[in-house]
């Protein structure tokens, strides 16, 4: 069992439809914002990774950082905002 939810893999591609990675432009932001954080070490900069693990997992940092520069980027600050961006 995993300390963190894990999504999906971004080029399976599900049943009727195109993958995630084929519906995402090759010059969309978000492509930029996921090779940065990915190529930072979060634990130099103080970022936690040991949690208890009671009950749900938690969502890795690295996703949550993710968001949130996605989000700073695109002036939304509200949680419910960036929630129906994700869907």
């Amino acid at each position: 069992m995993s300390k963190f939810i894990i999504g999906c893999d971004r080029s399976q591609i599900p049943l009727f439809a195109s993958s995630m990675d084929q519906a995402i432009a090759q010059d969309n932001q978000v492509r930029l914002i996921d090779l940065f954080v990915d190529s930072l070490k979060l634990a130099d900069f103080g970022f936690d990774f040991s949690f208890v693990e009671n009950g749900r997992p938690a969502y890795h940092p690295a996703d949550l950082l993710k968001l949130f520069i996605y989000g700073y980027l695109n002036r939304m600050r509200s949680s419910r905002v960036l929630e129906k961006e994700c869907d």
